[in-house]
């Protein structure tokens, strides 16, 4: 079985250079915070729960409930 070709490069190795040491320089990294998944289903169930709320009382001024 004949092994495949290599895929060809899009850019020259110097060029490959640059970009690598722009990456690894540092200039687009950004200090965040942890992913706290718990805190956004908490907001998300706080929100649904608020606009429930919401809509069951303008329907009952409506007199639709």
């Amino acid at each position: 079985m004949p092994m495949p070709d290599k895929p060809k490069k899009k850019l020259s190795d110097e060029d490959q250079a640059k970009v690598d040491k722009y990456l690894h320089s540092g200039v687009n990294k950004v200090e965040r915070k942890p992913f706290r998944p718990l805190l956004l289903l908490l907001v998300i169930v706080g929100v649904l729960t608020l606009l429930s709320l919401l809509s069951i009382f303008i329907a009952r001024t409506k007199g639709v409930v």
